[in-house]
């Protein structure tokens, strides 16, 4: 049976693991082929260890084992002219693009006024403006190809169901919403959607952390994950503490196939019931 996406290419940042993997992965599943970027070195004031050059490795393999093409690179999405060239170059090689996922984001749990400015303008510059570069880099190329295309940003039920603190994190991700709106507009007549993901809690790494397990527990001083659970579970409607990162990749895949073909400018949330 020929996969839903057969013959497309999709451009995932933030692709080294958690939910950007598992994107890349079911995408490959439906037939695409996938353009991968994340950054190798750490990034300043995230408290976790953020992706490394052999998480993206282990994403091309995990492609390649579905005998799907991947190109896959280095690229901070800070880096406008990195992302610009990563995706010039993949398209040339991969010969179209219709789908952008931009994907890539962090957290650094802190309390509003006590945070430094520099914890404040990273999350700025990665979780919101990172996004817009994204876009601009990628999107002229779905564009060129004159066929319409799909684009999904991730955000967050933080952007929907408020938490304290998340200021900055929450910020970015209520700025996205109106971002995909507008661009929603914009595209709109170029056959190109634009919609927005929530996910409430996911099982990745930049959950499964001890800063993120404190945010969550801050009566204990060194929560564990099963103190995490106990405290995620009273958020969630449904019985769960933390969806799967391919539970998110189904959605987007609805939102990228034809099964979404009229479905532009929403907020698509996956919360397990968190914002009732």
């Amino acid at each position: 049976m020929t996969g839903r996406l057969a013959g497309k290419v999709a451009f995932i940042t933030g692709a080294a693991r958690g939910q950007g993997r598992s994107h890349a992965i079911r995408l490959a599943q439906e037939g695409a082929d996938i353009i991968a970027v994340d950054v190798s070195q750490q990034i300043e004031t995230v408290p976790y260890p953020t992706a490394r050059a052999e998480d993206l490795a282990e994403t091309v393999r995990q492609v390649e084992a579905l005998d799907r093409r991947i190109v896959a690179r280095e690229a901070d999405v800070r880096d406008l002219a990195a992302l610009t060239a990563v995706v010039d170059d993949a398209v040339a090689e991969l010969g179209r693009l219709d789908i952008v996922l931009s994907n890539a984001g962090i957290s650094t749990p802190a309390s509003s006024l006590d945070m430094d400015e520099e914890t404040w303008q990273t999350m700025i510059d990665i979780n919101l403006t990172g996004v817009w570069k994204t876009i601009k880099a990628a999107v002229p190329h779905i564009q060129a190809g004159g066929r319409g295309g799909s684009v999904v940003i991730t955000s967050s039920l933080a952007a929907i169901y408020a938490n304290p603190g998340t200021a900055h994190y929450s910020a970015a991700k209520a700025g996205l919403v109106m971002l995909a709106k507008v661009l929603a507009k914009e595209l709109a007549p170029e056959s190109i959607r634009v919609n927005t993901v929530h996910p409430t809690t996911v099982a990745t790494d930049m959950i499964l952390n001890e800063p993120t397990y404190r945010l969550f527990r801050p009566d204990l001083e060194h929560p564990t994950r099963e103190d995490f659970e106990v405290a995620a579970r009273t958020l969630n409607r449904l019985p769960i503490a933390a969806m799967e990162p391919v539970d998110i990749s189904n959605a987007i895949l609805y939102l990228v196939s034809d099964d979404g073909r009229y479905v532009t400018g929403t907020t698509h949330v996956v919360d397990a019931g968190g914002q009732l």
